[in-house]
Protein backbone atom coordinates (compact mmCIF):
# COMPACT_ATOMS: atom_id res chain seq x y z
CA UNK A 1 0.00 0.00 0.00
CA UNK A 2 1.10 3.58 -0.68
CA UNK A 3 1.08 6.03 1.90
CA UNK A 4 1.39 9.86 2.31
CA UNK A 5 2.50 11.24 5.41
CA UNK A 6 2.65 14.99 6.40
CA UNK A 7 4.40 15.70 9.13
CA UNK A 8 7.02 14.34 10.23
CA UNK A 9 7.11 15.24 13.89
CA UNK A 10 7.08 13.05 16.75
CA UNK A 11 3.48 11.59 15.53
CA UNK A 12 4.34 11.69 11.63
CA UNK A 13 7.32 9.68 11.94
CA UNK A 14 6.58 7.17 14.06
CA UNK A 15 3.64 6.38 12.28
CA UNK A 16 5.91 6.36 8.79
CA UNK A 17 8.53 4.42 10.49
CA UNK A 18 6.24 1.63 11.44
CA UNK A 19 4.46 1.68 8.09
CA UNK A 20 7.42 1.07 6.45
CA UNK A 21 8.94 -1.82 8.87
CA UNK A 22 5.21 -3.45 8.17
CA UNK A 23 6.08 -3.40 4.36
CA UNK A 24 4.68 -0.22 2.91
CA UNK A 25 5.84 2.40 0.64
CA UNK A 26 5.67 5.58 2.31
CA UNK A 27 6.42 8.71 1.50
CA UNK A 28 6.74 11.77 4.05
CA UNK A 29 6.16 15.70 3.32
CA UNK A 30 7.41 18.21 5.71
CA UNK A 31 8.55 21.70 5.32
CA UNK A 32 11.51 21.35 7.73
CA UNK A 33 14.05 19.07 5.95
CA UNK A 34 15.55 18.68 9.04
CA UNK A 35 12.90 16.82 10.36
CA UNK A 36 14.21 13.64 7.98
CA UNK A 37 16.31 13.15 11.03
CA UNK A 38 13.28 11.63 12.82
CA UNK A 39 12.88 9.41 10.19
CA UNK A 40 16.23 7.83 10.50
CA UNK A 41 16.01 7.63 14.10
CA UNK A 42 16.38 3.89 15.30
CA UNK A 43 17.02 2.88 11.91
CA UNK A 44 20.09 0.43 10.62
CA UNK A 45 20.01 2.09 7.27
CA UNK A 46 18.91 5.49 6.67
CA UNK A 47 15.08 6.24 5.33
CA UNK A 48 15.67 5.98 1.70
CA UNK A 49 18.35 3.26 2.19
CA UNK A 50 14.93 1.43 3.80
CA UNK A 51 12.85 2.39 0.88
CA UNK A 52 10.79 5.56 2.40
CA UNK A 53 10.67 8.56 0.43
CA UNK A 54 11.08 12.08 1.68
CA UNK A 55 9.84 15.22 0.57
CA UNK A 56 10.46 18.60 1.95
CA UNK A 57 7.90 21.29 0.85
CA UNK A 58 4.53 22.77 1.82
CA UNK A 59 1.26 21.12 1.90
CA UNK A 60 -0.65 23.79 1.35
CA UNK A 61 1.16 23.86 -1.98
CA UNK A 62 -0.05 21.13 -4.59
CA UNK A 63 3.36 20.85 -6.39
CA UNK A 64 4.62 19.71 -3.45
CA UNK A 65 1.62 16.80 -2.73
CA UNK A 66 2.43 15.70 -6.23
CA UNK A 67 6.09 15.27 -5.58
CA UNK A 68 5.60 13.55 -2.39
CA UNK A 69 2.89 11.18 -4.82
CA UNK A 70 -0.36 11.94 -3.55
CA UNK A 71 -1.79 11.23 -7.25
CA UNK A 72 -0.87 7.36 -7.20
CA UNK A 73 -1.77 7.42 -2.51
CA UNK A 74 -4.14 5.15 -1.09
CA UNK A 75 -3.75 6.34 1.87
CA UNK A 76 -3.23 10.08 3.42
CA UNK A 77 -2.72 11.09 6.76
CA UNK A 78 -2.14 14.51 7.66
CA UNK A 79 -0.13 14.80 10.94
CA UNK A 80 1.08 17.89 11.43
CA UNK A 81 0.89 20.46 14.31
CA UNK A 82 -1.89 22.65 13.04
CA UNK A 83 -5.31 21.57 12.78
CA UNK A 84 -6.29 23.88 10.03
CA UNK A 85 -3.45 22.88 7.94
CA UNK A 86 -4.44 19.01 8.44
CA UNK A 87 -8.15 19.36 7.86
CA UNK A 88 -7.50 21.55 4.83
CA UNK A 89 -4.79 19.13 3.46
CA UNK A 90 -7.13 16.16 4.04
CA UNK A 91 -10.09 17.69 2.23
CA UNK A 92 -8.03 18.22 -0.68
CA UNK A 93 -6.43 15.21 -0.48
CA UNK A 94 -9.92 13.24 -0.55
CA UNK A 95 -11.76 15.83 -2.77
CA UNK A 96 -9.13 16.66 -5.28
CA UNK A 97 -7.24 13.71 -5.37
CA UNK A 98 -9.82 10.96 -4.88
CA UNK A 99 -7.43 9.34 -1.56
CA UNK A 100 -9.76 6.76 -0.84
CA UNK A 101 -8.38 6.47 3.10
CA UNK A 102 -8.15 9.86 4.58
CA UNK A 103 -6.90 9.82 8.14
CA UNK A 104 -6.49 14.01 10.02
CA UNK A 105 -5.17 14.67 13.53
CA UNK A 106 -7.12 17.05 14.75
CA UNK A 107 -6.84 18.46 18.50
CA UNK A 108 -9.97 20.48 19.47
CA UNK A 109 -12.17 17.77 20.12
CA UNK A 110 -15.52 19.21 18.57
CA UNK A 111 -13.96 20.16 15.24
CA UNK A 112 -12.70 16.79 15.24
CA UNK A 113 -16.41 15.57 15.74
CA UNK A 114 -17.72 17.55 12.74
CA UNK A 115 -15.31 16.66 10.26
CA UNK A 116 -16.23 13.18 11.03
CA UNK A 117 -19.45 13.57 10.44
CA UNK A 118 -17.97 14.53 7.14
CA UNK A 119 -16.38 11.50 6.11
CA UNK A 120 -12.99 12.46 7.19
CA UNK A 121 -11.46 9.47 10.00
CA UNK A 122 -10.40 11.88 12.67
CA UNK A 123 -7.33 10.97 15.23
CA UNK A 124 -8.26 13.75 18.25
CA UNK A 125 -5.60 13.41 20.74
CA UNK A 126 -7.58 15.63 23.35
CA UNK A 127 -10.43 13.66 23.24
CA UNK A 128 -8.52 10.75 24.00
CA UNK A 129 -6.67 12.29 27.15
CA UNK A 130 -10.59 13.32 28.03
CA UNK A 131 -11.91 10.04 28.08
CA UNK A 132 -9.21 9.15 29.81
CA UNK A 133 -8.87 11.36 32.49
CA UNK A 134 -12.47 10.53 32.87
CA UNK A 135 -12.14 6.80 33.18
CA UNK A 136 -9.11 7.14 35.92
CA UNK A 137 -11.62 9.88 37.87
CA UNK A 138 -14.45 6.78 38.15
CA UNK A 139 -11.62 4.12 39.11
CA UNK A 140 -10.78 6.63 41.85
CA UNK A 141 -14.37 7.13 43.25
CA UNK A 142 -15.12 3.36 43.49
Amino acid sequence: MFIVIVGAGRVGSAVARSALAAGHEVSVLDEDPLSHERLDAGQRDSWEEEGGLFTVGTALETEALVEAGIERAEVFIASTDGDNTNLIISQIAQKRFGVQKVIVRVMDPARAAWYRQQGLHTISPAEYAIASFEQALEVEHV
